[in-house]
């Protein structure tokens, strides 16, 4: 699993070159979850929120609670790796087990469930979740009777699958949205046939949220064995929805900016059975690139970003 997060260009908090970033040591196979604090404590719109949280008590067992500690652990100037032990333990009690690798993206949403789960501010809990919530309309039409079928959901990550070749997220993102068919094993229910036909589904946007989470799909599952595409899928620090997915609106879609920049990468090294998580992440208020390994924070260049491209053959 790898993972970027956009966030508006206007969205960044104020500079101040006094500010560096502290490391998390590896502790029982933790670097999946170092990772994603890496890019949770860059989101200072989450941070923001957690902090308004008036939580009574100390709960070992609360995930959110712990997380706002954490959290407010890593915004402190200090050199030495903050101290997150608690909030391992506490995943481990709620069955986010140590000792295990995870995927990335998993542990992300389940974090977010955590929050709408356990937090006592409910009105708090569904601003969090509005950060990422990704709203869509799907549209099914029935190629023997035409009738057409909508159902709206949401996402809290984008999920885009990759081809085993060079991509680019711009085409990955037109693939999602772009027309398919469905037959054969894969045909739906029509109502108004009263039978599982053939049909045409499309997936358009109603809303986009203030930080748009990208998850590439480089992991395949075949015949009971996980491998990893290891093909190279370029992406822009800037992008604009509107230029890049034309098609991907529905009718009445109202949001007139969808400019996002690049804040944070989520890089998996390795095999998909064997591998290491790190982290490229844009401070959130000196907006210098930094590359987290775990314990080891230090600055790094867009062109070192531009490295998780993937492609092991470049």
């Amino acid at each position: 699993m790898q993972t970027r997060m956009y966030r508006p260009p206007s969205a960044f908090g104020l500079s101040d070159l006094r500010y560096g970033m502290r490391g998390l040591n590896n502790y029982h196979l933790s670097c999946c979850v170092n990772t994603l604090l890496q890019t949770l404590s860059a989101t200072w719109e989450l941070g923001d929120l957690l902090e308004k949280w008036e939580a009574t008590g100390v709960d070992s067992h609360n995930v959110p609670l712990q997380l706002k500690s954490v959290l407010s652990a890593m915004r402190s100037d200090l050199p030495q790796p903050a101290p997150h032990h608690d909030f391992l333990h506490c995943l481990d009690r709620n069955c986010v087990r140590i000792n295990m690798q995870h995927d990335a993206d998993e542990v992300f949403l389940a974090l977010l469930n955590f929050i709408q789960q356990q937090m006592d501010d409910k009105s708090l809990a569904r601003k969090i979740q509005d950060l990422y919530k990704i709203s869509v309309e799907t549209h099914l039409r029935c190629l023997e009777c035409f009738s057409i079928q909508t159902q709206s959901s949401y996402h809290l990550s984008l999920p885009l699958h990759i081809k085993e070749d060079h991509n680019t997220l711009e085409s990955c993102m037109n693939s999602f949205f772009e027309q398919q068919e469905l037959r054969g094993i894969n045909c739906c229910f029509c109502s108004a046939c009263e039978k599982k036909t053939s049909s045409e589904q499309a997936v358009r946007l109603l809303s986009l949220p203030p930080i748009l989470c990208i998850h590439l799909k480089r992991f395949r599952n075949s015949h009971g064995y996980t491998r990893k595409l290891d093909c190279r899928v370029t992406f822009p620090e800037t992008f604009d929805f509107h230029d890049i997915v034309k098609k991907a609106f529905c009718t009445d879609f109202a949001q007139n900016d969808c400019i996002y920049t690049l804040y944070a990468v989520v890089v998996h090294s390795g095999t998909a059975m064997f591998g290491h998580y790190t982290a490229y992440v844009r401070h959130w208020r000196n907006q210098r690139w930094y590359y987290a390994d775990d314990s080891d924070v230090h600055e790094a260049s867009w062109e070192e970003v531009k490295s998780t491209y993937g492609d092991i053959y470049s």
